[in-house]
């Protein structure tokens, strides 16, 4: 039994001017390396990774270890892409529940993911949410019961807040260990 990583990073990053799997930060570390390496060394194994626009060149950032990359139909919103990676976890044998993140948090640590997703042993009906001075951000686990009827549940670019919120999240409160910000403009 264990828990496995899903890191959303298809989108077109209109906004940022690119997609953001190929953003570099100031620490000169692709986004979409910092994000992979992060749910490693959580312990989450594997780490789908769920890539979309410039997917070829997104790959090449990617470590080759432990990593399952799946491609989305992105242009449908976060919806197609989350679904996407569910889907890809369904097919994971052992995997209890999936810590879900984004490529475009570039603060995401493991102590963060560590508390999201925990030392214990995954409940496949968890359904656990990180926020940061009450705002809902991410990583968000999500046990193995839930994923049918939340990939079934997803539409448009909203992602899974209407599912946990009616599902009853337990919220988890981690600013004290990174600020949850994701970015989504070349500025910030």
């Amino acid at each position: 039994m264990s828990t496995c990583g899903i890191l959303l990073a298809a989108g077109a990053g209109s906004r940022m001017g690119k997609p953001k799997a190929l953003v570099t930060g100031t620490d000169g570390q692709p986004w979409l390396r910092h994000g992979v390496a992060t749910l490693q060394s959580a312990g989450l194994s594997p780490v789908i990774v769920v890539l979309g626009a410039q997917a070829e060149d997104a790959v090449e950032l990617l470590p080759t270890t432990d990593v399952i990359v799946v491609k989305s139909d992105w242009e449908r919103g976060m919806s197609a892409s989350l679904r996407c990676g569910l889907e890809a976890a369904m097919h994971i044998e052992g995997a209890e529940a999936a810590a879900i993140s984004l490529v475009d948090v570039p603060d995401l640590n493991t102590d963060t993911v560590t508390r999201i997703a925990g030392q214990d042993i995954p409940s496949r009906n968890i359904l656990r949410r990180a926020v940061f001075h009450g705002r809902p951000g991410h990583p968000v686990l999500i046990g193995r019961d839930h994923w049918p009827t939340l990939a079934e549940s997803l539409t448009g670019d909203g992602g899974a807040n209407t599912y946990l919120r009616e599902h009853g999240v337990e919220l988890v409160e981690c600013s004290d260990l990174s600020s949850g910000v994701d970015v989504d403009y070349p500025e910030a």
